[in-house]
């Protein structure tokens, strides 16, 4: 199954964290995360797919699942919801869980909207924190007195590459890789002229 958790930091920021791309959770798990009922969550659920919000085929799943029940394993088949019911409920149900993820959603919506991006700031950090290791470890070898000065010139030219490189890569992580500028060029041969 999988984790999925919302909680406030202590700074007062909102999170939601989840070990694979897709989400699916029972409602059982939705009852634990927005701290309320799995009737509650039943509800809301009916309400999303009777007034079509969501089409009910499209954001459900059966699985079957084995449990233990007193001394005897049982298999029993498992309703679970994608991300996109899993939103719906959290903005319907009346929790203080609840009211914590559509403040968070909310803010994050709005900052996707404002800026035309969502920026994952977590990786971001773990990238820059990448690269300063990289450039102190630069820093360090061309401080060597062994360094030549064409060892030293190929240094400079192999960190500037796989700095451009670095930056393509996360700016295009981030959706904000943009195509080049274009020239007006010369006319490409047809494939039967290259042959």
């Amino acid at each position: 199954m999988t984790d999925i958790a919302i909680y406030q930091s202590p700074q007062g920021r909102v999170e939601v964290r989840v070990d694979r791309e897709t989400v699916w959770l029972s409602q059982k798990q939705m009852a634990e995360l927005f701290d309320t009922s799995t009737d509650n969550i039943g509800m809301h659920l009916k309400r999303i797919y009777a007034d079509a919000e969501l089409e009910e085929a499209a954001t459900t799943e059966e699985s079957s699942v084995v449990q233990r029940e007193g001394s005897r394993q049982v298999r029993r088949r498992l309703r679970q919801y994608n991300l996109d019911s899993i939103i719906s409920v959290g903005y319907r149900v009346n929790s203080k869980k609840g009211v914590q993820f559509r403040h968070w959603a909310t803010a994050l919506l709005r900052t996707h909207l404002s800026h035309g991006y969502t920026i994952n700031a977590q990786r971001f950090e773990a990238n820059a924190h990448e690269l300063e290791a990289a450039l102190q470890l630069i820093r360090r070898t061309a401080l060597s007195e062994h360094l030549a000065l064409e060892a030293g010139r190929g240094l400079i030219d192999l960190v500037s590459r796989c700095t451009r490189t670095f930056l393509w890569l996360q700016r295009y992580d981030e959706g904000l890789l943009t195509e080049p500028e274009v020239h007006p060029g010369g006319v490409l041969p047809t494939v039967e002229q290259a042959r």
